[in-house]
């Protein structure tokens, strides 16, 4: 794998990145960090914020709204944004008739065929159940796994100022 080559990040990445007492959130952070192509989709935007702002007891982080939009900020600073263009839908109907799925599942779906339009060929998640049976089209990899395979040029670590979510503050 090349630095070049970009990396479709799940919502899950971005929560645990949020959340301090995530268990995945250094490497989340790592990642979020020191990679240069990273790229996400306006869907996964929605459900950072859905869940961002979600009541924690509900399994949400319990963030205002503008703390949460300031974090998609931060977030977009340094990771792309994959437009929703005319042939993700075309790509995705094909995918649906191909992998059959129903439910929730069908986001999944959408999230992969982004990636199939835009050629991207690594899907950076946290949940590589709900995306195995996607796995003849993309890569699935956790934030670690990507973090420890990829070159390193040096130092490009940045600062993150991401707001908390309150279940860490």
């Amino acid at each position: 794998m090349t630095t070049a080559e970009p990396l479709l990040v799940d919502t899950n990445v971005l929560l645990e990145a949020t959340d301090e007492r995530r268990p995945h959130h250094r490497d989340s952070m790592a990642l979020l960090e020191s990679a240069n192509s990273l790229c996400l989709t306006a869907q996964v935007v929605r459900e950072y914020l859905s869940v961002a702002t979600r009541p924690v007891q509900v399994n949400g982080l319990g963030m205002s709204m503008p703390d949460a939009l300031e974090n998609v900020r931060q977030f977009r600073v340094f990771i792309r944004l994959l437009p929703e263009e005319k042939p993700v839908l075309p790509a995705f109907l094909e995918l649906i008739e191909r992998v059959p799925c129903s439910g929730k599942r069908v986001h999944d779906a959408h999230l992969v065929a982004t990636a199939i339009a835009h050629r991207v060929r690594t899907i950076v998640s946290l949940n590589r159940d709900d995306l195995t049976p996607f796995a003849d089209d993309v890569a699935i990899r956790t934030p670690s796994e990507v973090f420890r395979q990829r070159p390193h040029d040096g130092p490009k670590r940045r600062k993150r100022s991401s707001r908390r979510s309150r279940s860490s503050e």
